[in-house]
């Protein structure tokens, strides 16, 4: 994929997930996650090398400015949240040029998105204490969250599997 097509491909995507998170008040926006889920598992195919945390860094720089209370915090789970969906990608050996498995991409989202949920939900809630503590919040962010990026991971493989690996070709 050519430079161009790939800066746009970031673009695009870390504006829309952006744009996503402002429609949910927050702690809502940790559980539907699956359009930003679905998002990063395509850069990361579409992209390939670190396509996932290039479109992180955009979310994270438009998040921190649209919601600049917790701005660093939003930035820094948004990229890492894009670097969690290369690594698993990665250590999966999910190849954009081969037909995606959907076991493998539904595994590499479901733990990216799941360590992500549990990480920020932690730091909220009990690094900065602007959540309460307390289980009929966490299980729902965290169950949601998990079941959030394993119905992405599918999505995605069936998306690239069918509608969109011969864009590159």
């Amino acid at each position: 994929m050519q430079k161009t097509k790939r800066l746009f491909v970031v673009a695009l995507f870390g504006a829309i997930i952006s744009l996503t998170k402002m429609f949910l008040p927050f702690p809502f926006d940790k559980m539907f996650i699956v359009v930003q889920a679905v998002l990063f598992a395509l850069s990361a195919l579409f992209v390939r090398k670190l396509g996932a945390t290039y479109v992180g860094t955009i979310d994270g720089f438009l998040t921190a400015f649209l919601r600049p209370a917790l701005g660093l915090f939003s930035f820094l789970f948004a990229v890492l949240y894009g670097a969690l969906v290369d690594v698993f990608v990665f250590l999966f050996r999910i190849n954009s040029t081969n037909k995606v498995a959907r076991s493998k991409m539904v595994a590499a989202m479901t733990l990216s998105t799941g360590i992500i949920g549990f990480l920020s939900y932690y730091t909220t809630a009990v690094l900065l204490d602007v959540l309460p503590m307390e289980p009929g919040l966490a299980v729902p962010v965290l169950v949601m969250g998990i079941v959030s990026g394993a119905i992405a991971g599918y999505a995605a493989a069936i998306l690239w599997n069918k509608y969109l690996k011969n864009i590159l070709l």
